[in-house]
């Protein structure tokens, strides 16, 4: 709805972002609310614009202190609109109160956005827009057989979680897509501890290398510009927390640009006790035992 006296906060809930209108009326008593005494989210980002009757916020999903909640179905992203009221000029007296409006933005899961477990700051994969410029990537839970996404995050101990990442590349060259690394944390930020590294050292497959794993990337390929990898569950060691975040960086090549120590697919083949690369000659895989890529 359109704000209005009756309705003083409006929300839209565009792709990426929220578009939240506020009426500068905002209590319907005449009496207009400044610009600079409204918030958005527990970031208390500033308005963007503001006019005689109305004040704009712009906002990423993600931005301004959001938060996401996730149900079966639904991306929930709830943030609040604060009215917090300063003396005018000279006085030291307010004639309004503060307010706190909540706000939500709710997306459909499915055919949007990946499994939450993947990419907490997702964005959506699939895109109306398409340009020589543009690269989609998108990294997903699939089946154990690979037909379909999987529809839950939950795992057991003793498990696989199966990964896909892919990227779309209309009206580029060829492209080979390439995971760099994967690391898994507690916490969204991928830089916060305890962290582990799943994929390492420019695309090594650095949890294979373990006595008790069997984490592996699949060859051959479906298609270039897919990647495909199976990693053992697992869960941190002195800490009861089950939600764990995996972010991982994606990136690509042409495809008629051979794999190299930069860009490549390796793991560690437990028969042969040898690194091996999905695609390239073997010896680009010599520095995921150095560690110096």
């Amino acid at each position: 709805q359109a704000a209005s006296p009756l309705h003083p906060v409006a929300v839209r809930c565009q792709e990426a972002q929220m578009v939240v209108t506020v009426h500068r009326d905002l209590f319907g008593m005449g009496r207009l609310v400044r610009a600079a005494d409204l918030a958005l989210g527990p970031a208390a980002c500033q308005a963007m614009s503001a006019t005689e009757d109305m004040v704009t916020f712009v906002a990423g999903l993600h931005e301004c202190g959001s938060t996401l909640q996730m149900t079966s179905d639904s991306l929930i992203y709830k943030t609040s609109l604060s009215y917090k009221p300063t003396p005018a000029g000279n006085l030291v007296i307010v004639r309004t109160s503060p307010a706190v409006v909540p706000i939500e933005c709710h997306y459909p899961r499915r055919n949007n956005v990946s499994s939450n477990a993947i990419r907490p700051t997702w964005a959506p994969f699939r895109s109306t827009l398409s340009s020589e410029e543009k690269l989609v990537f998108s990294l997903r839970l699939m089946n154990d057989d690979w037909s379909a996404e999987r529809l839950s995050n939950g795992f057991q101990m003793g498990e696989s979680l199966h990964f896909q990442a892919d990227v779309s590349s209309e009206n580029h060259v060829p492209l080979r897509l390439f995971v760099d690394e994967c690391v898994a944390t507690l916490t969204p930020d991928k830089n916060s501890l305890p962290r582990y590294a799943l994929i390492d050292l420019n695309g090594c497959l650095v949890d294979g290398r373990l006595d008790e794993a069997t984490s592996a990337f699949l060859s051959p390929r479906p298609r270039q510009e897919t990647l495909q990898f199976v990693v053992d569950v697992f869960k941190f060691a002195k800490d009861d927390r089950s939600l764990i975040y995996i972010t991982c960086h994606l990136k690509v090549s042409p495809v008629d640009q051979p794999p190299n120590s930069l860009n490549k697919a390796c793991f560690f083949n437990k028969a042969s006790s040898l690194w091996v690369p999905v695609e390239g000659t073997g010896d680009i895989c010599s520095c995921c035992e150095t560690g110096h890529c």
